[in-house]
């Protein structure tokens, strides 16, 4: 399979203070070239502190800033209070996208919505390089999402701030047709996103299964292979950057021809948490490393 190029920076239309930002993300920070590897900290919000019981470690907020730091990650990414709480340790050297919105794992999903917890002002504030919001595309409060969504991508146009849309299908009616993993739900939440107005857009790979036959034609027919598959997530992107999701934590090779497949496939990098700070310190700078040599080969000048 061809390497598929990635969105040039300088044609994606982002005004001066979005551009600047993104490019100290893609090429002053992290892998450079163009990539952008980042280490989110949003699941004690998300999931509870259930997912640090696999890295005791992890859950004083340090280890991964530490992490973030030392591995040369593109960026930390995490809510308001471990921002104001921890980020002034480390401003300059690991640059900040600021999770504004997110809800617990307590409700069920079918009812999603992340209401605010934070502004693109707080993000001017602490000296973040962009802002990430969670939009759930299917939920039964979509509408409301999308309101929501619309207030802060026009703050973010504002102030100059790039907007990285977490993008994941939710809710029984994407249950009913394939399910939140199949290419056909990954494909619509991609092109959500990018209709929405966002600059970088985070999305789960997509996973073939049986449930692909209740997809809408024609997506059960396509029998892609999983590489294709997602560069035709990548394609519906269009001009905005894709990040891919880590999730759960996965076996080395796994994880590491996860990363492949999708710089691959186009993808302008990734967002891995668990997968990494799960580890101890040394086995996670160590898989970092061969994963900024994988972005390596990826490299591409700004324009």
């Amino acid at each position: 399979m061809a390497h598929y190029p990635r969105p040039a920076l300088d044609r994606i239309g982002l005004s001066p203070g979005k551009k600047t930002r993104l490019k100290r993300l893609l090429y002053e920070h992290g892998p450079g070239g163009g990539t952008m590897l980042a280490l989110p900290i949003d699941q004690g919000l998300e999931h509870g502190p259930i997912d640090f019981f696999a890295n005791p470690a992890s859950l004083d907020p340090l280890y991964q800033y530490e992490l973030a730091r030392d591995g040369n990650f593109s960026a930390i990414a995490l809510h308001i209070g471990l921002a104001e709480k921890y980020y002034h340790e480390f401003a300059g050297d690991v640059p900040l996208i600021l999770k504004i919105n997110g809800k617990t794992g307590i409700p069920p999903d079918g009812a999603a919505f992340s209401g605010l917890t934070g502004s693109v002002e707080d993000a001017v504030r602490l000296g973040a390089d962009a802002v990430g919001y969670t939009l759930y595309v299917g939920s039964p409060s979509q509408d409301r999402d999308f309101a929501q969504l619309t207030q802060v991508r026009a703050e973010a146009d504002r102030l100059g701030m790039p907007l990285i849309v977490w993008s994941y299908p939710r809710g029984d009616y994407v249950a009913k047709k394939g399910g939140r993993e199949s290419l056909y739900a990954v494909d619509y939440a991609a092109r959500v996103a990018l209709e929405l107005g966002a600059d970088v857009v985070k999305i789960n790979y997509p996973v073939a299964s049986e449930k692909d036959a209740d997809s809408p034609a024609p997506y059960p027919t396509l029998h892609l292979s999983p590489e294709a598959a997602f560069h035709k997530v990548v394609q519906s992107a269009g001009r905005a950057f894709v990040l891919v999701s880590g999730g759960e934590k996965v076996d080395d090779t796994d994880l590491l021809t996860k990363v492949r497949s999708s710089m691959e496939a186009g993808a302008t990098g990734i967002i891995f948490g668990r997968n990494l700070w799960q580890r101890p310190r040394d086995e996670a700078l160590a898989i970092t490393r061969e994963i900024h040599g994988i972005f390596r080969e990826y490299a591409q000048p700004p324009t």
